[in-house]
C-alpha cells in the first residue's frame, strides 16, 4: 500500500499485514456484479493509496474507469502503475480528462464515485461538480479551505442527496479509537478539558514548506491542511461541536527571513541536486517522486522540492489554539513543524479522572554519510541506534481519582497513519457490506469534515484579527440533519 506522504514516519503497523480482530469490522462477501466505478481526480502522491486499494484488496468491489488531472504525465504514471498491479502487461489505457471536463467524465464513463485527491483549494469545486453530475464523492482531508467552500458543498449535498465520504484515517488508528472507548465508557467522567500537542519533525514537517502547501491560498495553512485531522479527532472523541476559537501563531523557523536572521547564507532554490543538506529533498532518490514530479514538471511548472528557507512561504510553523466546545469542555492545542522528533501527546481531563495518550512516531532523525536525512531509521541500523530515551511506540494511561494509573491496551492496526489506513479503506470501499454498525462511529461524512475544518478557518481569522471567533458567526450548518449535535453514547456515568 502506498503512503500518502513519503516523508512521514513508518510505524510498525506499516509492515503489518493483519489488524487485531477487535478493530477490523466483518464484511459480507461481495457480489461479482456489484462493483462500483471509480474515477480519480488529482493524480499526485496521495492518490496512490486509493489506486492501490482499487487495484488490490478491493478490486472485487471497485473498478478504475478514468483519470482527471491537468498534468498528463502524472496520469500516465498511474495508468501504467495500475496496469502493472492488475497484471495487464502494460498501461490500462483509461480515459483522461482535464479539470473542466468533470461533468463529461462522469456521464461518459458512467462514474459512480469520484475520489478527490487534488490540492486542497480545488476540493470544493470538484466535490460540488461531481455531486451535481450525479456521482458520490470520496474526498481527502481537508474537506475544503474556506467558508464559501464549506457552504457550497453543504448546498450541493442538500441539492443532490449524494454521499460524501471524508477519509479521516486517524479515527481508525487503534490508539485513537481506544481513547474514544475510554471516554465513551464514562471511566473518567464528564470531560472538562483536553490538551493536545502535536510535533512534526524536520523531515515530515519541513515537507509542507517545500510543496504547494507553503502557499496559504492553496492549503489554508497547517491549521486547515494538517490539523483538520487533529480537530476531527477531538470532535469525535468528545462527540461535541466546536463553538469558539482563539489562535496565535507565526512563521518562526522556516522561510527566507528566518534563515537570514540565523545567518544560514545563500541556499539552492530546490533540493534536487543539493548536497549535504538534511533539509533538502532530492527527487532523484525516490523513484515514485521522480516519476510523479521531476519528470512531469515541464507540463505545469510545479516544483515539488522547493527550499524550505526560500521566499514565498505564507503559512505558519508554530501554532497555538484554545477551542471552547458547546457542552463546556475546552481544548488547548499546539502544533510545531520543526521538532527533532515526531509524535503527539493528548491529555483528557474528566470529573472522575484523566486519560493520557502518548505516541512517538519517529524518535529522532539521523543523517547519512552524505548529510541527507534518513527517512526510515528502521531500515538503517546505525540511524536507529541510541533511541532508548525516546523509543517509538504508544501508551494509553487511564487514572481515576484516588487510584493508581493503569495502562489501557491498544490493539494492533495495519498500514500507515498509526495502523488506520487499511481499516479506513475497508469502510471506504465496503461500507455497504458491513455485517453490523461500527460502535465507534469511525466513518466520517461531510458534516464531520465541516466540523474539523471550521476550527482551522476560525483560527486563521482569529490570527488576523487578534480576537476570538465564534464559530456560529461563520454561518455554517454544523448540526446533523435533525438539527442537533451528536452526543457520544455512553459517555455519562461513573462521575
Amino acid at each position: 500500500m502506498s503512503d500518502q506522504n513519503p516523508t512521514a514516519p513508518r510505524p510498525a503497523s506499516h509492515r503489518s499485514t493483519a489488524p487485531d480482530e477487535d478493530v477490523a469490522a466483518a464484511f459480507a462477501p461481495a457480489r461479482p456484479d456489484a462493483r462500483r466505478r471509480y474515477a480519480v481526480a488529482g493524480t499526485g502522491h496521495r492518490a496512490g493509496m486509493y489506486v492501490d486499494a482499487i487495484t488490490g484488496d478491493h478490486a472485487e468491489v471497485a473498478e478504475l474507469v478514468a483519470w482527471l488531472d491537468p498534468n498528463p504525465g502524472r496520469m500516465d504514471y498511474y495508468d501504467a502503475h495500475a496496469g502493472r498491479r492488475l497484471g495487464r502487461g502494460g498501461p490500462l489505457g483509461l480515459p483522461r480528462y482535464g479539470p473542466d471536463q468533470l461533468k463529461r467524465m462522469v456521464a461518459h464513463e458512467d462514474v459512480d464515485v469520484v475520489v478527490v485527491t487534488s490540492p486542497d483549494r480545488t476540493h470544493a469545486d470538484l466535490v460540488v461538480r461531481a455531486l451535481d453530475a450525479g456521482a458520490d464523492v470520496v474526498v481527502e482531508k481537508p474537506l475544503t479551505t474556506t467558508v464559501d467552500g464549506c457552504r457550497a458543498i453543504t448546498e450541493a449535498v442538500e441539492r443532490t442527496g449524494r454521499d460524501v465520504v471524508m477519509t479521516f484515517n486517524y479515527r481508525y488508528a487503534p490508539r485513537n479509537s481506544s481513547l474514544r472507548q475510554v471516554i465513551a465508557s464514562g471511566e473518567i467522567g464528564e470531560v472538562t478539558s483536553v490538551h493536545f500537542e502535536w510535533v512534526l519533525d524536520t523531515v515530515h514537517g519541513a515537507d509542507y514548506f517545500r510543496r504547494w502547501h507553503r502557499d496559504k491560498d492553496w492549503s489554508g495553512g497547517l491549521l486547515v491542511h494538517k490539523s483538520s485531522h487533529h480537530f476531527d479527532l477531538v470532535n469525535w472523541w468528545l462527540g461535541d461541536v466546536p463553538a469558539r476559537v482563539y489562535a496565535s501563531g507565526g512563521l518562526r523557523f522556516y522561510g527566507e527571513e528566518n534563515a537570514r536572521s540565523r545567518g544560514l547564507g545563500p541556499r539552492p532554490a530546490r533540493g534536487t541536486g543539493a548536497h549535504g543538506d538534511p533539509f533538502a529533498l532530492d527527487l532523484t532518490r525516490d523513484e515514485r517522486l521522480r516519476a510523479l514530479y521531476l519528470d512531469t514538471e515541464h507540463h505545469d511548472g510545479y516544483v515539488r522540492d522547493q527550499d524550505v528557507f526560500g521566499p514565498g512561504i505564507t503559512i505558519e510553523d508554530n501554532l497555538a489554539l484554545v477551542v471552547d466546545y458547546r457542552r463546556g469542555a475546552a481544548l488547548t492545542y499546539s502544533l510545531n513543524a520543526h521538532s527533532p522528533w515526531e509524535g503527539y501527546r493528548v491529555a483528557v481531563n474528566g470529573t472522575a479522572g484523566r486519560a493520557e495518550l502518548e505516541v512517538v512516531e519517529r524518535g529522532a532523525i539521523a543523517v547519512d554519510d552524505e548529510g541527507r536525512a534518513v527517512l526510515d531509521p528502521s531500515a538503517t541500523p546505525v540511524a536507529a541506534a541510541g533511541q532508548t530515551l525516546r523509543p517509538e511506540g504508544e501508551r494509553l494511561l487511564v487514572q481515576r481519582h484516588w487510584e493508581a494509573p493503569r495502562e489501557h491496551p491498544v490493539p494492533a492496526g495495519v498500514g500507515g497513519h498509526g495502523g488506520g489506513d487499511a481499516i479506513l479503506l475497508q469502510d471506504v470501499f465496503r461500507r455497504h457490506l458491513r455485517r453490523s454498525d461500527d460502535p465507534l462511529g469511525r466513518a466520517a461524512g461531510y458534516r464531520d469534515g465541516l466540523r474539523a475544518v471550521v476550527v482551522g478557518i476560525a483560527a486563521n481569522r482569529s490570527m488576523q484579527t487578534g480576537e476570538a471567533v465564534d464559530v456560529a458567526s461563520l454561518g455554517l450548518a454544523l448540526d446533523d440533519e435533525d438539527g442537533h449535535d451528536r452526543v457520544l453514547a455512553g459517555r455519562r456515568g461513573n462521575a
